[in-house]
């Protein structure tokens, strides 16, 4: 019911978006941004913010066309190199690259937002590595003949893709980085794939902000999981995509539902950002109002994610935390991460991470505990939030070159 409700008033909205967007395109045509009539700026500035508050359902561009490799600027291409039912492995190959580069899996979240999310991170890696990203589809758009999709099938994917990336000329296999929410199964994965002793095992392995073991100074994120029972998430948090949809009768956990309860965590702050751009408009600051219009085009995109997914990892990662007490299974196997000795191991950490606090990713040095000293490296990164770990200026200047670093050493 919750969904129709929602998918009801988003079309009842409809039209007046329509109406705010034609009134914009008619502005930057014909008016030349209304120069000399401040009333009238404020009215189109009015129609752009309403526009531009739109949740969407549609996965932004990455835009990322050029980029600076050695000392020349490369064209980049978006090739899809796997389509699988719930995820595509999108490559972002390069032209003219003088020697080849390694390769480098980045496994996104699946946890409200699209892989472009991680634009920051792919844009930066791109200059010294053969950049692959996990983009992953939209549940409500996967019908339900393609099956379900739940957190064995999750560690399945990282398997078959650091798999399809191994170097069939080399003895050993790529790179992979992930952030957030899935370095728990890409653990579990490389410890997989090291139990089997899978020729493809990756030469390294960066976890970023990611909940290995949320019994470290839980945070508000984790106290929430929590503080329900399991049967509370599947009573509360799943509904069923409308039948209009692709994926109609699929039991999801929709992104629009994670994404209000992010926005209420700090509702003055977002209100207190649409008023900012808002003036921006009114007053024809046009970079101010792109910088803001380009983080709400991302933030309000959402997907949304299986039913089973969902629930398995909050029963799985945050209320059991099966992984770190050593008691994760995959396909009915005890994951044993003592396996691992091949894969270089790196943990960043952000000093002020409200999300996955200190010590919470750190924890998978523990976990793997047959890895010689060399292979193992921890970052505290000082003064950055859970999203500068892998956007902005200190991602890019001081995280980045400890990714780098690592690749180089095991390369």
């Amino acid at each position: 019911m919750l969904y129709q409700a929602y998918q009801t008033w988003s079309d009842m909205l409809t039209p007046a978006r329509m109406s705010a967007r034609a009134a914009t395109g008619f502005r930057d045509r014909y008016l030349d941004g209304a120069r000399g009539m401040p009333w009238l700026r404020r009215v189109f500035a009015l129609a752009e913010v309403f526009d531009k508050s739109t949740v969407t359902h549609r996965r932004p561009d990455y835009g990322i066309d050029t980029v600076m490799s050695g000392n020349r600027r490369v064209a980049v291409r978006e090739e899809v190199v796997a389509d699988l039912p719930f995820c595509n492995l999108l490559h972002f190959a390069k032209d003219d690259v003088a020697a080849p580069q390694p390769r480098m899996l980045v496994v996104a979240p699946l946890s409200g937002h699209y892989a472009t999310l991680l634009r920051d991170t792919v844009h930066t890696l791109l200059s010294d590595h053969d950049v692959y990203i996990t983009d992953w589809k939209n549940a409500r758009d996967i019908p339900l003949s393609k099956g379900e999709f739940g957190f064995d099938d999750f560690v399945d994917y990282v398997i078959r893709f650091l798999q399809d990336l191994a170097d069939p000329k080399d003895t050993r296999g790529a790179h992979v980085l992930a952030v957030c929410q899935p370095c728990v199964p890409v653990l579990a994965a490389v410890a997989v794939m090291a139990q089997d002793d899978d020729p493809a095992q990756p030469r390294s392995m960066t976890l970023m902000g990611g909940p290995i073991d949320t019994r470290e100074s839980p945070t508000s994120v984790n106290e929430l999981a929590t503080e329900h029972p399991f049967m509370w998430f599947e009573d509360n948090m799943i509904h069923t995509v409308p039948y209009r949809h692709a994926g109609g009768g699929r039991k999801v956990y929709p992104g629009f539902v994670q994404l209000s309860a992010f926005m209420s965590m700090n509702l003055s702050r977002h209100f207190g950002q649409f008023r900012k751009l808002y003036q921006a408009l009114a007053d024809e600051r046009q970079k101010d109002a792109d910088k803001i219009e380009t983080f709400y085009e991302e933030y309000l995109a959402v997907l949304d994610l299986t039913a089973e997914f969902y629930l398995e990892t909050i029963d799985k990662v945050f209320q059991r935390a099966l992984l770190a007490r050593g008691e994760l299974e995959h396909r009915g196997r005890l994951v044993d991460c003592g396996a691992i000795r091949k894969t270089a191991l790196l943990t960043v950490e952000g000093e002020r991470d409200d999300i996955c606090a200190v010590g919470q990713t750190a924890a998978a040095h523990f976990l793997c505990s047959s890895l010689r000293p060399h292979l193992k490296r921890h970052h505290l990164q000082p003064g950055v939030g859970h999203y500068g770990l892998f956007a902005g200026s200190r991602w890019e200047t001081q995280v980045y070159p400890q990714v780098r670093n690592l690749v180089l050493a095991v390369s």
